[in-house]
This record gives C-alpha cells, structure tokens and sequence, in this order.
C-alpha cells in the first residue's frame, strides 16, 4: 500500500506579514496512522522540498503525542525536509491520497493546476480521496468525469466559518471552505467547532479541523480495505 500526502508549499498568512503553512497535526496523525498499518508513505509539495510549517501548530498548547512523535523522528524529518515536487508524481503509483490542512493550501493548492488534475485522476481510477480542514478548499475547481464540480450533490465537510471566525481570519483567507463548497453545489454539515467530524460519500472523504485528521485517515484506510 502506497499513499501520497500533499503538503502547501505556501507560507505567506495574506497581507498579516505573519506565517503560514501547513498544520502538524493533520500531517503528524495521518502520518502514523498509515505508517503504523505498514503503508509507504510520501509527502509531496508543489514546490518540493521543505514545505512550511505553520508556526502557530508547533506551539505547546497545539502539540499533542503524535506532533511530538514526529518531532522526535529521524526518519519523518528527513522525508519532509525532501519533498517531492508535486508535478512528478502519477496517480498510476499510488493507491490513495491524503491532503492536510492548514491555511497555506487556501493560496497555492486550490490554484495548482498538478494538484486539481491529480484529484481528477485518483477519482476517474476508482480511488478514494481524503482532504482535512482547510484542504476540503483545493476541490473548489476540480471537476469530476462528468464535467460537474466534484462535490456538487456529495456530503461533504471542512473548515467551519465558525472556526475560522473564532481564529479571527475570516477576512484574511482568500476564500472561506465551508461557502466554497456550498457555493460549488457540496451538502456540506459540520459537527462541533474543534471536534473530530469525518463525513465520507463515495470516494470522497473529508475532516473538519486539525481533531479530525487521525479519524480522517482511519477512514481512508477503512475505504482502501473495501475497495
């Protein structure tokens, strides 16, 4: 079992003049979900190599056991000082993908051309699909074989505009999750602010926050087992 996981390589929180990134959580927890079970596990990014982390997710009261892990993980470390660049890589290599969140993906993954068509492609060949939090954003042009946007009529989750109200960002993100995949046509429901909510229709599986990211995962492995 081979599972690719897309990293933003985006850093820059709008005009703030504060950092952005990637969410530790949502890689640290998928990470060892999928390590644990025996998969091959390889980070991407658009730009390859080191992608950002948001600083904000490194800080104590946002650690948690798995952060940690990672953290103390020789091996972890090397893999995500060297991602992948994302435009080198075929679906045809990989049984699954999994996108954390994180605000970055909101500026660079939502626009990226190999990322929109690398969904497109893991969907036309009968594999499942997990994105979490913010990462539900990168399907907001990605259409499915039927020309329709993917998520129009599917159930789906992300990012709540509750939750990005209560981190006072609203009006610093390009685009809030929750109405661009309304907007798009998605039967979008969330769970409680903060707590873990998984939604999965068909191929398409989907996280609300960073508490969802592990249970995310699980599903997506639930979903390769029955496959």
């Amino acid at each position: 079992m081979k599972i690719l996981i897309v990293l933003t390589s985006h850093d820059r929180l709008g005009d703030t003049g504060r950092k952005t990134g990637f969410w530790l959580e949502e890689l640290a927890a998928p990470y060892y979900v999928f390590q644990d079970a025996g998969a091959e596990v390889v980070l991407a990014s658009p730009a390859g190599g080191r992608p950002p982390l948001d600083p904000k997710s490194d800080e104590p009261e946002f650690q948690t056991d798995l952060t940690r892990r990672f953290a103390a993980d020789a091996a972890a470390e090397a893999r995500l000082a060297d991602t992948a660049r994302l435009d080198s890589l075929r679906e045809a290599d990989f049984d699954t993908v999994f996108y954390p969140g994180g605000h970055g993906p909101l500026w660079d993954l939502a626009e990226d051309a190999h990322s929109i068509a690398l969904i497109r492609s893991f969907v036309a060949a009968g594999k499942p699909v997990a994105l979490v939090c913010h990462a539900p954003g990168v399907l907001r042009d990605v259409v499915g074989p039927d020309g329709a946007p993917l998520v129009a009529g599917k159930n789906v989750t992300g990012f709540a505009n509750s939750e990005e109200e209560a981190v006072g960002l609203t009006h610093v993100v390009p685009f809030l999750v929750e109405d661009a995949l309304r907007a798009k046509g998605g039967r979008y429901s969330k769970g409680a602010d903060w707590a873990p909510y998984v939604v999965q229709d068909g191929l398409l599986i989907t996280g609300q926050n960073p508490a969802s990211s592990g249970p995310a995962a699980r599903r997506l492995l639930e979903a390769l087992a029955g496959a």
